[in-house]
């Protein structure tokens, strides 16, 4: 698969699938593997384009300082070059959401629409609050706990019981390729400190707002929020799924975006 160059740094991003883009940005951990409950699902009516964020992933190797929210969105902006794209259908996941955001704020050409899933416009103090434990946990009990309590955080508890086996066997692929720990805490700190403000009120691309009613650390009142701050956003909640819905309900969630997305298709260039 082919990377993209980031002018300081190499973007390892993957394309499947063929027709109108889909830009796929993860929360996080920064890996395009977070949607492959996706890619099967929409690969049948667009080009997916998964990608790792610069520091993380297979985009790890680089010598770049850390990402600034303005910095990866040029990153997205360099895939689609070197995917030859000239606008897609952003979808973001909680920090990637606000990538999404960011481009729509300063390069709303390169978006036919904006999905923010689990995103929100200013952290409130129980989001803060919350990312100060998960670093907590890695600056003092070191990756392999963080990586452990991370399912906590993303996933309903009936879900992580019936699915232990699976999560057990997914630690110690993603401790294989875990950003390190000053990467971690810039992320966390970078996106935290985002605030546009009333800026939100210019962006005037075709919005969808996802969230689930039982994530327990982006709540659903955050995605509330910042609709009212979108003009003619929509907000679409499931009932069931947590932080990381798009893997517990993958099908929801995929009918709700490919639905999406054929809507603003039909009346956009």
């Amino acid at each position: 698969m082919p990377y993209a160059s980031g002018g300081d740094a190499d973007i390892y991003y993957e394309t499947h699938g063929h027709g109108t883009a889909i830009l796929m940005s993860a929360g996080m951990g920064g890996s395009g593997s977070f949607w492959t409950p996706q890619v099967a699902a929409l690969a049948q009516r667009h080009q997916v384009i998964l990608y790792d964020h610069v520091g993380t992933g297979r985009s790890a190797d680089n010598t770049a300082p850390p990402r600034s929210i303005s910095g990866m969105a040029n990153d997205i902006a360099h895939v689609l070059d070197h995917a030859g794209v000239s606008n897609a259908h952003v979808v973001g996941h909680a920090i990637g959401g606000i990538v999404g955001i960011e481009l729509a704020l300063r390069d709303p050409a390169r978006l036919r629409s904006l999905v923010v899933v689990n995103g929100w416009g200013r952290a409130d103090p129980f989001l803060r609050r919350c990312f100060e434990v998960r670093k907590q946990i890695l600056n003092q009990s070191g990756p392999k706990a963080y990586v452990r309590a991370q399912p906590l955080f993303l996933y309903p508890p009936r879900w992580i019981s019936d699915n232990a086996a699976q999560l057990d066997a997914e630690e110690e692929r993603i401790l294989a390729h875990f950003p390190t720990a000053a990467t971690m805490n810039a992320r966390i700190d970078m996106f935290l400190a985002f605030d546009p403000g009333d800026a939100l009120a210019t962006i005037a691309t075709p919005t969808l707002l996802a969230s689930s009613r039982d994530d327990s650390l982006v709540p659903a009142y955050l995605s509330q929020q910042l609709a009212a701050a979108i003009p003619g956003a929509r907000v679409h909640e499931v009932e069931w799924g947590a932080h990381a819905f798009t893997a517990v309900t993958p099908d929801v969630f995929n009918d709700m975006l490919l639905g999406f997305c054929s809507e603003v298709d039909a009346w956009t260039p």
